[in-house]
């Protein structure tokens, strides 16, 4: 059995992330291991949870993985973990669009059988708490909020209101926090500042956390809540094993299974003798990445080497594969535009027709210029800041074959950006959209796959053993 506990709030704002990560730092000082989660593809958060904790931060996107991955998913993340605090979306009963409660905390806590720690921003009311908490707790009979944080509480006396009035509402108070300029995260124009990008003000801001929450809340009456949890009956999710292989719903022909009953992602006679090197660009530029991706390259036969387009000159040595993932290239494009020799190998790789995935940022990179400054010039493309927001679930079908997906598979993404491109004349599409709008997206230039679309490979995991074995 999993100890656990889901932080969500009423709105975005609230301080959930405050709060779920001073939890984390408080119960791991304390020597508890403590297994990291986040509600949707948030990216950013998990960099703070893995700080508090030292595991990786592991999301659960019920859209993009499906409702029936997330059980399993949550397990694998919480092997061996003494307590598992899964930090909640937006707000509590807030999905995906038009989708119902699909996404949703709401929907992931019910899924996980976990009681909802609600945190309240009591910053402006008082006896009204009640009537909010009350309506957050009776919505859905299948949600069992288990208690309420109260945050940015002025005084005592602001205090003794709050308490007077949830007295009688049946959901317990569980801690009090006030406002604390010392324990808030800097944000910008895509959310917070990722963790590799403020490395000592985070763990300072971290440690102010976990101090707030251990002087405000009760921690042995939250343990006692997450230990009230019903035993889970699902099997682990596992990188090398899935029960079937689909593309976003739509299900390709299973390989091989194995006397175990599970279907190996790389079965025998697929792995090359010599694995792979496949290059995954990090550093501070490119932070935005599922700890999930990396296990399932692995498992389909891949040595992955982890290197910095900041500060490498090369690729890893015998790369023949590259993925790029989301980040910031927008902050740092004077110091990616003046790494002139990686530019150049990134290419030259391309040109060779070796495999490219590349998302968002990676697509920025593999530009022909970003906000006028050079990039790579794989693509016929020039790519500049935008002052619009492009935010939402995508459900994206492959125009043609790539090294992820055959043409007319499906698969699920998000997009997050303030970011335009412009492609030239004749760019091959890497997707046609469905849903917020009919459109084309994204570029499949021989052996590259770069789009705006970010993709859960444990949603798809054939797309991993395509990737790996067009490396090979």
């Amino acid at each position: 059995m999993v100890a656990r506990l889901v932080i969500a709030a009423p709105s975005s704002g609230a301080g959930k992330t405050t709060v779920a990560t001073g939890l984390m730092a408080a119960f791991a000082g304390r020597g508890l291991a403590v297994s990291p989660h986040k509600v949707g593809p948030d990216y950013i958060d998990p960099g703070y949870h893995a700080l508090a904790t030292g595991r990786p931060g592991r999301n659960l996107d019920a859209y993009m993985c499906g409702t029936g991955q997330i059980a399993p998913l949550f397990l694998h993340g919480a092997r061996g973990c003494d307590l598992a605090v899964v930090e909640g979306v937006m707000g509590l009963y807030d999905g995906a669009a038009d989708q119902g409660e699909l996404a949703s905390t709401a929907q992931v806590a019910k899924l996980l059988k976990a009681p909802v720690v609600l945190v309240v921003d009591a910053s402006s009311q008082s006896r009204s708490v009640a009537a909010l908490v009350h309506g957050f707790a009776s919505w859905d009979p299948e949600v069992r909020i288990g208690g309420v944080i109260l945050n940015k509480v002025a005084t005592d006396r602001h205090e003794h209101l709050l308490r007077e009035a949830l007295g009688g509402s049946g959901v317990p108070v569980l801690g009090v926090l006030r406002r604390a300029p010392a324990v808030a995260t800097p944000s910008r124009h895509l959310g917070l500042v990722p963790v590799a990008e403020r490395q000592a003000a985070a763990v300072e801001a971290v440690a102010a956390q976990a101090e707030q929450v251990l002087a405000g809340c009760d921690m042995e009456a939250l343990l006692a809540l997450a230990r009230s949890a019903p035993d889970m009956h699902d099997d682990p999710w596992e990188p090398g094993v899935v029960e079937r292989l689909h593309v976003g719903g739509s299900v390709v022909p299973a390989l091989p299974r194995t006397s175990s009953g599970g279907t190996p992602v790389a079965p025998a006679g697929r792995v090359p003798a010599a694995r792979p090197v496949v290059a995954v660009a990090g550093g501070a530029a490119f932070t935005f990445s599922y700890a999930e991706h990396t296990e399932l390259l692995r498992a389909a036969g891949a040595e992955v080497v982890t290197f910095d387009p900041l500060r490498d000159e090369s690729l890893p040595e015998g790369t023949s594969g590259l993925v790029i993932g989301g980040g910031f290239p927008e902050m740092y494009g004077a110091e990616l535009s003046a790494n002139e020799p990686l530019r150049k190998a990134v290419a030259e790789l391309a040109a060779a027709g070796a495999p490219i995935a590349a998302e968002c940022a990676g697509l920025l990179y593999l530009a022909r210029s970003l906000d006028g400054r050079p990039m790579c010039g794989v693509l016929d493309a020039d790519a500049r800041m935008s002052e619009r927001l492009t935010l939402g679930y995508r459900d994206a079908v492959a125009v043609s074959d790539s090294v992820l997906a055959p043409a007319g598979a499906r698969m699920r993404g998000h997009e997050f950006h303030r970011t335009v491109i412009e492609p030239g004349a004749g760019a091959q599409a890497a997707w046609g959209l469905r849903q917020p709008e009919r459109r084309v997206e994204g570029f499949v230039q021989d052996g590259v796959h770069a789009s705006y679309v970010h993709t859960h490979w444990a949603g798809s995991p054939e797309a991993a053993v395509r990737f790996v074995e067009h490396c090979a």
